[in-house]
């Protein structure tokens, strides 16, 4: 279990909410991780593994022309993948997590270790990260899913 893990937990504990992830490019990793802690029914409601295109539609209800315009590594993709995980959960808050974990699959405009992060509070706007992971393709999903933890903890902690 991750450190930031252990501390989201508490944090939705004490704030009592309850959270969901989109996952893409962690492929659920960042639903493991707070799963892995016991007691995790009270604050994890449910993780969506939205690999392919098809399923951020399917699942999620992102738009094929926010795909086809902006591309599924992309601002406006992690702004309706987070979005679409509130709507489609019993969640107070979620994360959505879409990037390029490589080795293959960059290009000049997206580079292998693009990642963008959405956070959303029920009820507010989402926030969206654009970060920048160097290493593997393991360092880079799990600098992800680190980030993405933090980032819940800081939103979680202004409620």
């Amino acid at each position: 279990m991750s450190d930031n893990a252990k501390a989201l937990s508490d944090v939705l504990k004490v704030k009592e909410l309850v959270m969901a992830s989109a996952e893409s490019c962690t492929g659920g990793m960042i639903a493991a991780s707070m799963t892995d802690i016991a007691g995790s029914s009270s604050i994890f409601d449910r993780g969506f593994v939205t690999y392919s295109n098809e399923s951020k539609e399917e699942m999620l209800g992102v738009s094929s022309s926010i795909i086809d315009m902006y591309g599924a590594v992309s601002k406006s993709c992690a702004d309706a993948m987070v979005i679409g995980a509130l709507n489609n959960s019993n969640a107070d808050i979620a994360v959505s997590v879409t990037g390029i974990a490589g080795p293959s699959g960059g290009t000049e405009g997206k580079p292998v270790g693009l990642v963008y992060i959405g956070v959303c509070l029920k009820g507010r706007e989402p926030e969206i990260t654009e970060c920048h992971f160097d290493g593997s393709r393991d360092e880079i999903r799990k600098s992800t899913c680190d980030k993405a933890l933090a980032l819940l903890i800081e939103a979680a902690g202004t409620v």
